[in-house]
């Protein structure tokens, strides 16, 4: 007999930006995610919705499914803090269709590779270098520990100690810390202090990781394009942990 049972629809929700860099990095993440969907026989509805700044909102981005379709809510988050916790309960309490919400993207050894990547490409040495995890931040307690759960899987990836240092909501700042390093490495006579950007992707919070005055600062996960009108091809880490978090949600 034929299964007349429907696809959950991947309803990604990011958080927002009102960088226009940001926003299409964000928007093509989500392009490749329907591609490969495609790709891998996903009979999967994809949508792109927001928690803040942008439009479409959780319950927009759930309205235009078609009539009975659940839902699997994918957090385009590095973690799961009072957005996912709070606020994807309550926007997804009463919308009159069934809605599983996904795990956050990290934890996750994916992050751990797409971040080496990153601090490459900016010539971070790490055996020289003191590296520095820079992070949003939440009130969230859990989402604090994935951050420093992230900073050990790095450190045992580079082989060398990671920092870990919080834009908002936690401690130590990034500012702070950036300060310490720098204090030890002028003491030690050799190396950098090495920012690595653990943000998706270009904005607010990144421009506050820069201000921070590290001698280098990686680029987000997702990097800024040098044209926003076509963005590059994902990084396929991002798009295989949405699509994983789909399938598990």
């Amino acid at each position: 007999l034929m299964s007349t049972q429907v696809a959950p629809a991947l309803a990604a929700v990011s958080h927002g930006t009102s960088n226009p860099a940001g926003q299409a990095v964000v928007s093509r993440l989500i392009e490749d995610v329907a591609a490969a969907a495609r790709n891998q026989n996903l009979d999967a509805e994809v949508r792109l919705g927001h928690v803040d700044v942008q439009d479409p909102d959780v319950a927009a981005t759930l309205a235009d499914l078609p009539e009975g379709t659940p839902a699997v809510i994918v957090p385009v988050l590095l973690s799961a803090g009072y957005h996912v916790h709070v606020d994807l309960r309550e926007e997804t309490a009463d919308v009159g269709r069934d809605v599983t919400i996904g795990g956050a993207l990290g934890p996750d050894d994916r992050l751990v590779e797409l971040l080496v990547q990153r601090l490459e490409e900016a010539g971070a040495e790490p055996s020289r270098d003191t590296i520095i995890l820079g992070v949003a931040g939440s009130s969230d307690a859990a989402a604090v520990e994935d951050c420093y759960e992230m900073g050990r899987r790095l450190a045992a990836r580079l082989g060398s100690e990671v920092g870990v240092a919080f834009l908002a909501a936690a401690h130590p700042s990034v500012a702070e810390a950036v300060v310490a390093a720098k204090d030890l490495t002028r003491q030690a006579g050799q190396g950098r202090v090495v920012v690595a950007s653990y943000l998706l992707a270009p904005g607010y919070f990144q421009g506050l990781l820069e201000k921070a005055d590290a001698d280098i600062t990686t680029t987000p996960l997702l990097p800024a394009p040098g044209d926003i009108e076509r963005p590059p091809a994902s990084p396929e880490e991002l798009v295989e942990i949405i699509l994983d978090r789909y399938r598990h949600g």
